[in-house]
């Protein structure tokens, strides 16, 4: 890596209303991904609890609030539950392709009927095609779609996508960086789920040993849903560790720059 890309400027956000704690505000520390060693920095920063959006990593700094704890499965681990294979079952018909990170029309209609039943008021909901172009395709590092797909028509036809994952491949997991599904009066039920399950069941495969999944809040019931994959470890002030007891979590670590060497 170049000292540049070992060193990297990092710059912290204006407080904003947090999105998950009401009262709260929130802040992020953030860096760009740029250059021949963007893979590389996003392999180090993901590692101490950074994510990636298009061109950005980024990592919550909120002064006085350390809810947001950084969280990953152990794949290989991963046993599901009695109600998990229940699950793989029944979406057990959809064919799963990983494609390019090239947005298409079908995606953005999936995803704006997504944020409409949801998330009708979040920051997304005015996203555009162009803003969902930008959000798939401008990504320095290795990134795919996986789309899930209902099974051919009788007639020949390609099955309708019913859900999709943006998703990188880090040199130790798969990160989600966001997925999106139906969720109306068409849904399928317990798809988010059986995306989560498959990217498990997709590390486990490729010999990756962790599916990181973002953020989990502690007192968010938008977050609950990432506890319920197990093994699943936390990032705490001495590294990850498996998490035992919800209720004892320990603060984030802070941002070491020698982490990244």
């Amino acid at each position: 890596m170049t000292a540049l890309s070992r060193f990297p400027r990092f710059f912290v956000t204006s407080p904003s209303p947090c999105p998950y704690l009401p009262g709260k505000q929130e802040r992020k520390i953030f860096t760009e991904l740029s250059g021949p060693h963007a893979g590389e920095l996003n392999d180090a920063l993901g590692r101490i609890g950074f994510r990636r959006s298009q061109s950005v990593a980024y990592r919550p700094s909120c002064a006085g609030c350390t809810a947001c704890v950084s969280v990953r499965v152990v794949a290989g681990e991963f046993k599901p539950n009695a109600s998990q294979r229940k699950l793989l079952k029944r979406h057990s018909d959809l064919e799963v392709t990983a494609c390019k990170p090239w947005a298409t029309e079908e995606q953005f209609e999936l995803l704006h009927r997504y944020l409409g039943a949801r998330h009708p008021g979040g920051g997304m909901a005015a996203m555009d095609e162009g803003d969902y172009a930008d959000m798939v395709e401008q990504s320095p590092v290795t990134s795919f779609v996986v789309e899930y797909r209902e099974p051919m028509t009788a007639s020949g036809h390609r099955g309708r996508l019913v859900g999709a994952c943006i998703t990188d491949q880090q040199a130790d997991g798969l990160s989600m960086i966001y997925s999106f599904f139906l969720a109306d009066e068409e849904s399928r039920p317990g798809l988010g789920n059986y995306i989560i399950m498959d990217h498990i069941l997709r590390a486990r495969a490729a010999g990756l040993p962790y599916v990181y999944l973002g953020y989990w809040v502690k007192g968010s019931e938008r977050m609950a849903y990432k506890t319920r994959y197990r093994p699943i470890e936390v990032l705490g002030p001495n590294g990850w560790s498996l998490m035992e007891d919800e209720e004892a979590l320990a603060m984030p670590v802070p941002v070491r720059i020698a982490e990244l060497a």
